[in-house]
């Protein structure tokens, strides 16, 4: 087969969720597109990755429910899991949004698509079996996979990670997850929550850089839900087979389990997309960029997404492209070295992190940061749901300046979004205490967390010193 010779104005590696979002502005703008995929259209977030593990969660926090009930005087029901029909339901929630995502509405869109394997031949040309294309710009979006860790025993023993456990035939009985970050841990409780006996083995701290206040609501969680932690434990060994695996501490302990969940983080796809002969500076964190996400070493390429080696976010993708399309398409300046970039564990509670910590705020900024905490047990939706676990910290800066916050408790996601819209149009806390919140909500928490901020000026000495004078004033 004769390969087409194509010349267009943007070529695009990777269908994932960045490759997407610049392949549809792209093509809607009337530009020319090429866009690659060797695997699945949509990429990690829709077939391995938030997609199925929220629906995974969904599922294991109705399990959760119904077994807890009797807080509402509804008698406990213990949940029988089929996991047949729980696959079913992670694999219907993705074929509902897979459309979305699919070569015929990209093509639909104007873009030819390649659904094969591409590398760069030279720094200004892409090749694959079919296709030689040349292009005034290339955007990197391979995405990231499962880091493996060079644990002695580990490649030659039978493991999953967050691209294979959902298609598992059965629910494992008992379940290892290598690392405590945001991947384990979800995983990890929602398993534990469907059934499993579940063992968490972080070498550092669960949760990584949160608020230590954050970690701890999160730890007491997983105990809760019958989940086994090791912080601080290196896995030094791992041995065994597809009916039992065993990894070995660094102090000796062994544990054991019918599966393993490898979750120790991700490293950027460079490999075997020829970036040597594209002249493209890369490490495994990702190819290197500037902050407009062009690449330090070929101005004609960009990268974005998860091998950017930034956030390896889906709603940063997104981002990414933005800024790709503001950058490349509009020459309007547009960086994305942003200090409102929200994540979220999807954990029950969940946590949601925006900005700096409280320690990284008081690393830069000294005495010049306040911090203010109201707790869910002081929120009325809170305490109708039952569920008071958790609070609003918010770290402000001199003059009312949101440096940061972190939200833990049930849809601490949605509530970050009102500090994440004040911190991208640089207003203060000021601008959360305007807001009128409709009662009773748990995004409440948020505008408390400002106000408090302002409660020592308004009911201080001086304060009340001005409210007599007016008094007399008549």
């Amino acid at each position: 087969m004769s390969q087409q010779q194509l010349n267009v104005d943007i070529c695009v590696i990777g269908a994932g969720a960045a490759g997407l979002s610049v392949a549809a502005g792209a093509a809607q703008l009337g530009l020319s597109v090429v866009l690659y995929e060797e695997g699945e259209m949509g990429g990690d977030c829709l077939n391995t990755g938030c997609v199925p593990s929220k629906a995974l969660i969904a599922a294991a926090k109705t399990a959760h429910a119904m077994q807890h009930a009797s807080r509402f005087g509804i008698e406990n029901t213990k949940a029988v899991v089929d996991w047949n029909k729980l696959r079913g339901h992670i694999d219907g929630v993705i074929e509902t949004i897979a459309p979305i995502d699919s070569q015929e509405r990209f093509e639909g869109l104007g873009c030819t698509v390649f659904r094969e394997h591409a590398f760069f031949i030279d720094p200004r040309t892409v090749e694959s079996a079919s296709a030689k294309v040349t292009a005034q710009k290339f955007v990197i979006a391979t995405g990231a996979s499962a880091f493996v860790p060079p644990i002695p025993g580990l490649s030659e023993t039978p493991f999953l990670t967050n691209e294979t456990v959902f298609a598992q035939a059965t629910q494992p009985k008992s379940l290892i997850v290598l690392g405590g970050g945001v991947i384990g841990v979800e995983l990890g409780q929602a398993f534990a929550r469907l059934g499993t006996q579940v063992t968490v083995v972080e070498a550092m701290t669960l949760m990584g850089p949160q608020e230590p206040e954050a970690v701890e609501i999160v730890r007491a969680s997983l105990t809760a839900d019958g989940v086994t932690v090791y912080e601080g434990a290196k896995a030094v060994a791992v041995s065994g087979d597809h009916t039992e695996i065993a990894v070995t501490l660094e102090d000796g302990r062994v544990l054991k389990a019918e599966r393993l969940l490898v979750a120790v983080g991700r490293a950027a796809r460079v490999e075997n997309i020829g970036l040597d002969k594209a002249n493209v500076t890369y490490s495994r964190k990702g190819v290197a960029t500037d902050d407009r996400l062009r690449s330090v070493s070929n101005p004609r390429v960009w990268a974005i997404g998860d091998v950017a080696g930034k956030e390896q976010l889906t709603h940063a993708a997104g981002f990414h492209a933005s800024v790709f399309i503001r950058n490349a398409v509009f020459k309007a300046p547009a960086t994305a070295a942003v200090p409102y970039m929200p994540a979220v564990a999807y954990c029950d509670p969940e946590v949601a992190k925006i900005g700096l910590t409280e320690a990284q705020a008081r690393d830069q900024f000294g005495s010049d940061v306040t911090v203010t905490k109201p707790e869910f047990e002081d929120n009325d939706r809170a305490q109708t749901e039952r569920s008071t676990e958790g609070f609003c910290k918010l770290v402000i800066g001199k003059g009312g300046k949101i440096l940061g916050a972190t939200v833990v408790g049930e849809g601490a996601g949605e509530a970050i979004q009102l500090l994440g819209l004040a911190m991208a149009n640089k207003k203060g806390v000021g601008a959360i205490t305007s807001l009128i919140s409709p009662y009773p909500t748990r995004s409440e928490i948020v505008k408390r967390a400002a106000g408090a901020y302002f409660t020592p000026t308004l009911f201080s000495d001086r304060t009340r010193k001005l409210v007599k004078f007016l008094k007399l004033l008549g």
